[in-house]
């Protein structure tokens, strides 16, 4: 478990901490034109590669397949780490993206594999524990790390990256499958995987460009959204036909529980990563705050929702309930949005404190929840690609909430903000992250104007946000109370325990050899 948790909050706190430190970075590598390319990279390659990475675990076995991700994670670390222009971020942030990725998916797999579905709740809230005190500890430690120099936000993942790679390769013994080398790569579902890699690379690529370097409407951003979503679709469908192990197979898809469980993961991970990734503009832009100070404020959210994460693992489990967490999950997350669009360019400190608790309550139930109705009316042989696909589609929402985010900010910003202002910005460049640095340093009433143009822009993306969370609540009224399964699929299980059986078995022959001996036989 040790090993599981340094390893997820390695990921977990780069995606985190970037989001603070982006302005100080665009801003160092000339990279405004680019900027939506540090974010969308390291989505882009971790959201293609989570389908793979669950079908490499059941073919290669685990543990092999986490020490490569969290090799890849370091190798890409330590490229941004050296940049010197946005496009050696981008593409460092694409190697270590496939890193970050697949150690999302395989986390969730490798608890699977040690402990059934029933008991499963407060391994769960730990994992979401460790996610939220990342969401908690990054933007901080991101301001400071980009007040004094970015270059280390990135240097310090690899003694993180040495850690974790120590303990998976000592502590992590599980069993990995029989076969030879030859006979593992025929068994990948390589045609399966290009159609998810081609489809997601290209509708990621219509996300970044769509609203900021072009308009929706162009070719430029159409074209290849629409064709990777297509690509997307005919991957389900081309999964539910391929003739030998597919990547995700059918029966996965099938259920309406399940179903509803990943309709679930989609909407809160587009509507979670709007407010973890952008709230720092509000706090940057609106407050005047550092990086440092924005971090700190930050803190009410990422404290909140390390709690309840935890504390819908303790009660799923307890419970053995999972639809009425989810139920109080959206509830508390649409009200929380609300709530948030009632920022005011001179809203006090406890009120933005306070705005913060009932949102992040909502988003740390949900950290837990869906995982409970997508694999509770599965065989624990389907575990893996259910929750590789869990992980694909939280991963590829979270890419649709940045975009939506920033494309309601870049527009809103055009009209609300005083048109000689925006002016001195070009065409491609994302306005919120090139006007941060100079607000404080302009004349009044200029600063008061910019300053509210944006508390009003922000309101905005709370309140589609709310409107999203809808059809997150109308999931939970798909979900039927299946009683989750009390056993696991031994195949992935723990190397020790065959050993305490082999040693059992020694100890049991030298008894019987023993009493033999007394007895004269």
């Amino acid at each position: 478990m040790l090993a599981l948790i340094v390893s997820t909050f390695l990921s977990a706190l780069d995606l985190t901490a970037i989001g603070t430190a982006l302005p100080t970075i665009v801003a160092d590598l000339s990279g405004g034109e680019d900027f939506s390319w540090a974010g969308s990279a390291y989505a882009l390659s971790s959201t293609a590669v989570l389908p793979l990475s669950g079908s490499l675990a059941d073919i290669f076995g685990r543990r092999p397949v986490m020490l490569g991700a969290i090799i890849f994670f370091a190798l890409g670390s330590a490229l941004d780490g050296a940049a010197q222009n946005m496009n050696m971020l981008i593409a460092a942030r694409t190697v270590q993206g496939v890193g970050g990725g697949a150690i999302i998916s395989l986390t969730e797999i490798i608890i699977s594999d040690l402990v059934p579905l029933a008991e499963r709740g407060i391994f769960q809230g730990i994992i979401g524990l460790t996610w939220a005190l990342a969401c908690g500890v990054g933007p901080p430690l991101g301001g400071v790390i980009a007040g004094a120099n970015w270059r280390w936000l990135f240097y310090m993942n690899l003694p993180l990256s040495g850690i974790a790679l120590v303990l998976v390769w000592f502590f992590l013994s599980v069993r990995t499958p029989d076969g030879s080398m030859r006979e593992k790569f025929a068994r990948i579902d390589f045609l399966g995987n290009a159609i998810v890699i081609s489809g997601t690379t290209l509708a990621v690529v219509g996300l970044t460009f769509g609203g900021v370097r072009f308009p929706w409407s162009s070719a430029q951003v159409l074209a290849p959204l629409l064709i990777g979503l297509a690509l997307i679709v005919g991957f389900v469908f081309y999964e539910a036909k391929v003739p030998r192990e597919p990547t995700v197979p059918w029966i996965v898809l099938s259920n309406r529980t399940t179903v509803g469980g990943y309709i679930a993961a989609f909407v809160h991970g587009l509507t979670s990563i709007s407010i973890i990734y952008y709230i720092a503009v509000y706090f940057q832009a609106v407050l005047g705050d550092s990086s440092t100070h924005s971090g700190v404020d930050e803190l009410p959210l990422a404290l909140i929702i390390s709690l309840f994460a935890l504390v819908a693992g303790a009660f799923i489990q307890i419970t053995q309930k999972y639809r009425p967490f989810s139920l109080a999950g959206w509830i508390f997350i649409m009200v929380g949005f609300g709530i948030a669009s009632i920022f005011k360019a001179d809203s006090t400190t406890a009120q933005m404190v306070g705005y913060q608790v009932v949102v992040a309550a909502g988003i740390g139930l949900l950290y837990t929840a869906p995982v409970f109705p997508i694999l509770a009316p599965l065989p624990v042989d389907r575990t893996a690609p259910a929750l590789a696909f869990f992980a694909f589609v939280r991963a590829f929402a979270q890419t649709w909430g940045i975009t939506i985010s920033a494309t309601i900010l870049q527009n809103e910003l055009k009209n609300k903000l005083p048109a000689a202002f925006v002016a001195q910005f070009p065409g491609g460049v994302e306005i919120a992250y090139a006007a941060i640095p100079v607000i404080r340093d302009l004349p009044e009433p200029l600063r008061t104007q910019v300053r509210v143009a944006f508390a009003d822009s922000m309101s905005t993306i709370w309140k589609v946000m709310t409107g999203i969370c809808a059809l997150g609540l109308l999931s939970v009224f798909i979900l039927k109370e299946i009683p989750m399964p009390t056993h696991k699929d031994d195949k992935y299980g723990l190397d020790v325990a065959n050993q305490v059986n082999n040693v059992d078995e020694e100890k049991g022959a030298s008894r019987r050899a023993s009493v033999s001996s007394r007895s004269g036989v």
